[in-house]
């Protein structure tokens, strides 16, 4: 990160009113963004994966060639901050679940710690209803509806399937099921679902970081 912001410039600052104590500093409020055909270009990058090992720096270093190359990784997927819109490892995320929920878990009547709080069954983030349905020839399409507690209750916890008979004559076979989400669980689909990025292809950065150095000045 420190030779990204080199190419930023300069400004005065003071933080008083009567301009004693003046500075020079970086000027970080500077920006530069990619064009918006470039990003929806499906030839101009690739999807990737982020791995519980992965930083911005590895990654670059890796398809880019050198770490510092890791504002091209975060600016191309609209990520402003690296520490939570990226996916915490493994390790970090259970202790970040757990000091998020510790006031949950020493308020519960048997204390806990925020983790065993957020892992319990028996403290739901959320209810779904799940509706699934199937045509003659095995294809699913899959409807998660959010209900509250009570819609929960009434829907049948061993799924009955039923038939519905289209105008065409067609049958349908549609099975209703239930399902609840811990707090752990939400956090994780949560933290999950910041694993899929897009990659620039290396053979557009050379050209991106010559507009960057000569915008951001």
């Amino acid at each position: 990160m420190s030779k990204f912001f080199n190419y930023f410039p300069k400004t005065l600052y003071t933080s008083d009113n009567i301009n004693s104590g003046l500075d020079t500093v970086t000027n970080i409020i500077s920006r530069f963004s990619f064009e918006k055909t470039l990003k929806q270009n499906s030839a101009a990058f690739y999807k990737y994966q982020i791995q519980d090992s992965d930083t911005p720096e590895i990654i670059a270093a890796k398809y880019y060639d050198h770490p510092e190359r890791h504002w091209i990784v975060l600016m191309f997927n609209d990520i402003i901050d690296p520490q939570y819109d990226w996916p915490l490892q493994y390790s970090t995320f259970i202790n970040f679940v757990d000091k998020k929920y510790t006031a949950n878990g020493s308020a519960n009547t048997t204390v806990q710690t925020g983790l065993a709080w957020a892992m319990s069954v028996n403290n739901v983030q959320a209810y779904y209803k799940i509706v699934t349905r199937t045509n003659i020839d095995k294809e699913s399409i899959v409807e998660t509806i959010q209900v509250n507690a009570s819609t929960y209750a009434n829907v049948n916890a061993t799924p009955i399937p039923t038939t519905i008979t289209l105008q065409s004559g067609d049958v349908i076979t549609q099975t209703v099921t239930r399902e609840k989400k811990t707090y752990y669980d939400y956090e994780m689909e949560l933290n999950e679902t910041k694993r899929d990025i897009v990659l620039l292809k290396p053979d557009f950065v050379p050209q991106i970081e010559k507009e960057f150095k000569k915008v951001i000045k």
